[in-house]
């Protein structure tokens, strides 16, 4: 039989909310017998085991009780109800940089989050090079944090968590730090944990992260553990809870997962769009007018997270409002930096929409395989023409939304070529 590190039993976690002060008050010095509090409860009867050796991401959507199942396995919250089983020293990268005293510096910040952890000094001073080393901040390390800048903060909090060589690593998005090479560096850093054979759990947006290093992973919404299985499964039923399409019911998502009997909140309409970017850039005559648009997976799931080398589609919805001849419908895609990416039209593409009289609709969907590497991007979508001659822009919605593309191998550059690898 495996060897647990963490068993989860039962656990949930109740918060009474007051409407107001006074209510509180009255409660505390036994003033009143009437009820006063409305119960809220951040997690809700939660169990699920995770093995030593095991790489176990936990997902779910805001609020959804995700860093608090961590704080009660690491002892920084206790559970209303349940019991939390740990087997093995933890490290935890929650709150980065959360016991720090501002007024002390970098060394003795060090020091004193060590005796936090549990540690003699002299075994804080085997760890101090390492830390100074992966800290990367030079004699700042001398002077008061108050001093530093956030990244100079952040980064000494991580080396200190993450240099003391635990039998248990707790991460809550803290691989997200710092500067592009910092977070290099702490993935460099996650990778010799698992190879190690250390025990890792953590909590990320980043799907990318979840797919790539993952052995397992947990979805949990409102509280409830909805399912665990394989990163990819709890992945698509995330990418469905998201849009309101995710139904326990459904059999292919319940053949390899253990799924929880659980309440589902009351279901949610089929999403039809995406969520608009409030401060994107949108001009044009309106001569036609793109009423909606849509990105769907290979499942047919309206989503903006993406998974590369899969097909997907992107769906726009023009209304011409005058008669326009030869209309031209066009996506690009441009990463965080502005740089554009990729794109292409109708015209492009030799398939015409055709004169519009006004009045008339037309869907234009555009089918390709995600060729991108995983990170963000952003969608922007246009209707254009030519009348007598002269160009004209009769919608043009830029940054309309964000993309996500997750992956688990990123190669060099923007775009994947799918290369295969021969060896004789």
């Amino acid at each position: 039989m495996e060897e647990l590190a963490i068993r989860v039993s039962n656990v949930s976690k109740m918060y009474k909310l007051y409407d107001k002060a006074s209510d509180r008050l009255k409660e505390s010095l036994g003033l009143t017998r009437q009820k006063r509090y409305k119960e809220h409860y951040a997690l809700k009867n939660v169990n699920f085991e995770v093995k030593r050796g095991e790489t176990v991401g936990i997902i779910g959507t805001n609020g959804s009780g995700k860093s608090t199942i961590l704080k009660i396995i690491t002892g920084v919250l206790n559970p209303t109800e349940g019991n939390v089983k740990v087997d093995g020293r933890i490290s935890a990268l929650l709150e980065l940089g959360a016991g720090f005293n501002m007024e002390y510096t970098g060394i003795e910040n060090v020091y004193l989050n060590g005796t936090m952890l549990g540690f003699s000094q002299a075994e804080i001073d085997e760890r101090l090079d390492a830390i100074l080393e992966f800290a990367d901040i030079g004699d700042f390390v001398h002077q008061p944090v108050k001093s530093y800048s956030s990244g100079m903060f952040v980064r000494l909090a991580f080396a200190v968590a993450i240099n003391i060589d635990p039998d248990i690593l707790i991460v809550d998005e803290a691989l997200s730090v710092g500067d592009v090479f910092f977070q290099a560096k702490c993935y460099r850093k996650f990778e010799e944990f698992k190879n190690q054979g250390k025990t890792i759990l953590f909590v990320s947006h980043d799907l990318g992260s979840i797919s790539k290093y993952c052995d397992r992973s947990i979805l949990i919404n409102k509280g409830v553990k909805l399912a665990e299985g394989t990163p990819k499964e709890m992945i698509n039923m995330y990418k469905k809870l998201l849009v309101g399409q995710l139904s326990l019911d459904e059999e292919e998502e319940q053949e390899d997962a253990e799924i929880n009997s659980v309440d589902l909140p009351e279901e949610t309409p089929k999403q039809e769009v995406i969520q608009s970017n409030p401060e994107l850039l949108e001009y044009g005559n309106k001569a036609a007018e793109i009423l909606s648009y849509t990105i769907e997976d290979s499942n047919g799931i309206v989503t903006d997270t993406i998974e590369k080398g899969t097909d997907f589609v992107i769906r726009v919805k023009l209304k011409f409002h005058q008669r326009v001849p030869e209309p031209i419908c066009a996506f690009s895609i441009k990463n965080v930096q502005g740089i554009e990416i990729t794109g292409t039209n109708t015209m492009i593409e030799n398939h015409h929409i055709g004169s519009r009289e006004a009045g008339e609709e037309a869907e234009i969907s555009f089918y390709q395989k995600m060729s991108l590497q995983g990170a963000e991007y952003l969608l922007s979508l246009g209707c254009t023409g030519y009348e007598q001659g002269e160009f004209q822009v009769y919608h043009r919605l830029y940054d309309v939304c964000n993309l996500t593309v997750i992956s688990d191998k990123n190669t060099v550059g923007y775009y994947d070529m799918d290369t295969e690898v021969r060896i004789s």
